[in-house]
């Protein structure tokens, strides 16, 4: 196992030296299952009224429809503990991702590497990106992405409930898979029309009646199961599915949707078991063709989804955990640089726009270029149990590439959580681009070409050479 480094070093490694390989085979196969604990958590990481929703997208927040919360756990056996959360957060970006997996690494006295953190995407929720939120203070702007004094205090909040947490961890002697297909809740935004041409307008509210009736397109069928035991006691059941979030946003009503909503059913009917929900990769996979966003189809997703969950669970197998590896392969993606994307355009932009969301965007889009520009490599980690592997991918990646990952592992159980740090915004594949897909007008900061990179990382995270 590679001696530990600390934060600093780490996230120097990680702007020029690409830490994260040095992190790539830190966990090895272990003698007594009776080794291996797991500690659970949560905590409220609920907005205040009047924060930033969507990054200054859409209005901020007004009422609280229901609470946003952290779920997680913390699994140790070999090498340092891992931490794997999923936060009800529309975004945690740069600096703030950094934060974020830091505190909590500090917190169960491991590694940042070995931290996933994940983001639920859903749209009323925050977007946490520090040092955006900085240029917009220092350029004296209208738009506002975050309140960076409630980033701070909540991930301290979080990383003491954690530590606290793995004090109390228990044995973990089994994990579990199974899936399940989900009915009626996800379909591409990609769709032919009837004449034949595509179109790209499927969003998570659609009302267009041809967009509506066409095939769902592209997306994985499948939500996903891995949970975890100890002896016949099930402990925490990890669910994960490649969709957008939202039935209905936009009007500052603060909520975690209808993946919240579905947790939380699930957690009702499995009480004792601690219930987490991942959002896949699903940047270009809604609930459009499902959804209309009528108040009631919240409901309706939501239970459509929890259905799934419990047929998932209902369908598990259980194995010994004997083995737990942790490797993480480095990723560079390159920084958009067409027109519009420029440093100089970001920074005409940030000064001559009048609309504050495109301040916003502009604050966004040049805090990753600050890093991208300084050689900065994220870091594409996987927890490996031997026949399941938990995955987690950057950004908004296109749900071909969840896909990618299980065909590189056909004889295994691949479980793909999205929106890891989120700061390239959009990744699609190659095609999308040549088919001139217009979701990618803007909220996507890679170059063409991203593709092969994706693939790359996603085959050696996966221990596949």
């Amino acid at each position: 196992m590679n001696a530990p480094i600390s934060r600093r070093a780490w996230l120097q490694a990680t702007g020029t030296l690409a830490g994260a390989a040095m992190l790539g085979r830190a966990g090895v196969a272990q003698e007594s299952p009776n080794r291996f604990r797991l500690a659970t958590f949560r905590a409220d990481v609920t907005v205040p009224i009047g924060h930033p929703l969507m990054g200054g997208g859409v209005p901020p927040a007004a009422i609280v429809d229901d609470p946003l919360e952290v779920h997680g756990l913390v699994l140790g056996g070999v090498g340092e503990p891992i931490v794997v959360a999923s936060v009800d957060w529309c975004e945690i970006r740069n600096d703030a991702y950094d934060a974020w997996r830091s505190a909590l690494a500090s917190a169960v006295d491991t590694h940042p590497g070995r931290v996933l953190v994940s983001s639920g995407h859903q749209h009323d929720a925050p977007v946490a990106d520090l040092a955006a939120e900085r240029i917009l203070e220092q350029n004296q702007t209208v738009g506002r992405i975050c309140h960076i004094d409630f980033h701070q205090e909540t991930v301290a909040r979080v990383a003491k409930v954690a530590g606290k947490a793995w004090q109390g961890a228990r044995p973990v002697t089994h994990y579990g898979t199974g899936q399940a297909r989900v009915e009626g809740v996800a379909s591409n935004r990609r769709w032919r029309k009837p004449d034949g041409t595509l179109a790209f307008s499927r969003m998570s509210r659609t009302t267009d009646a041809e967009a509506r009736a066409a095939e769902d397109g592209t997306i994985d069928p499948f939500l996903k199961t891995l949970s975890f035991w100890n002896g016949d006691e099930p402990l925490a059941a990890l669910h994960a599915y490649a969709v957008h979030p939202m039935s209905r946003y936009g009007e500052g009503r603060v909520s975690a949707d209808f993946i919240g909503l579905a947790r939380r059913l699930r957690q009702a009917d499995q009480k004792g078991t601690h219930q987490i929900y991942f959002s896949g990769c699903s940047g270009n996979v809604t609930a459009g063709k499902y959804n209309d966003g009528a108040p009631a189809d919240r409901a309706i997703l939501a239970d459509r989804l929890n259905r799934a969950m419990a047929a998932a669970w209902e369908a598990t197998s259980r194995r010994p955990l004997e083995s737990l590896e942790f490797r993480s392969a480095p990723l560079r993606l390159e920084p958009r640089d067409t027109p519009g994307f420029t440093r100089d355009d970001l920074h005409a932009r940030l000064k001559n726009h009048d609309r504050p969301f495109e301040q916003c965007l502009a604050a966004l889009g040049l805090s990753w270029r600050e890093r991208a520009d300084a050689g900065y490599r994220l870091d594409v980690p996987a927890v490996d149990l031997g026949d399941a592997q938990l995955l987690l991918l950057p950004a908004e990646s296109y749900v071909e590439y969840q896909l990618f990952a299980q065909q590189t592992r056909p004889d295994s159980f691949v479980f793909t959580a999205g929106y890891g740090e989120c700061a390239p915004g959009y990744i699609p594949i190659e095609e999308r681009w040549r088919e001139k897909d217009t979701n990618l007008g803007d909220w996507c900061w890679v170059a063409e070409g991203a593709e092969p990179a994706m693939q790359a990382a996603i085959r050696q995270s996966l221990g596949v050479v």
